[in-house]
């Protein structure tokens, strides 16, 4: 459950090039940060309403580990994701490049930061992507799934 389940998106300053959210939620950081970096959780969260096969993705999370992972559609089709650890801070900080299949080639893909912060009985999440490799439209797209993808953190956490 959150404490304030609303998201915030990124400013007029960040033009079409990145998504700022947060969300706070009634969670101890190390668990939060946990279900970033635990496959079992990742799987269940990451994706949203999308099947994520736990034997299908893989997680190195420290600097220059590699994480992937194949997100199932309900027409049958494969969407899949990966990227490089840049910064494993627990149970603070966590930043990783993220590509899928549409990426440009040669590109490193976009940048995720997540901060994680204690207040009260709780945890602020500040979640940024960057890196302008999407148009405006694709990242209202990806701020949309995002937040459809915390949803299900925020069910995961709640069983915690």
């Amino acid at each position: 459950m959150t404490e304030n389940p609303s998201t915030h998106p990124a400013g007029a300053e960040d033009g079409p090039h990145g998504i700022a959210l947060t969300r706070t939620f009634a969670a101890r950081r190390e668990l939060v940060f946990e279900a970033w970096t635990t496959p079992e959780h990742f799987a269940y969260w990451f994706g949203g309403e999308l099947e994520v096969p736990v034997d299908r993705m893989s997680m190195d999370p420290r600097p220059g580990g590699v994480w992937s992972l194949v997100m199932r559609t309900p027409d049958g089709g494969e969407l899949p994701f990966s990227g490089v650890y840049r910064e494993v801070a627990a149970p603070e900080r966590l930043e990783f490049t993220v590509r899928d299949a549409a990426a440009p080639g040669g590109s490193e893909g976009e940048i995720v930061r997540v901060t994680l912060t204690e207040t009260g009985d709780g945890t602020q999440m500040a979640f940024r992507q960057l890196g302008g490799n999407l148009t405006s439209e694709q990242y209202r797209q990806a701020e949309a799934g995002w937040a459809s993808f915390f949803d299900r953190l925020t069910e995961l956490l709640a069983r915690a």
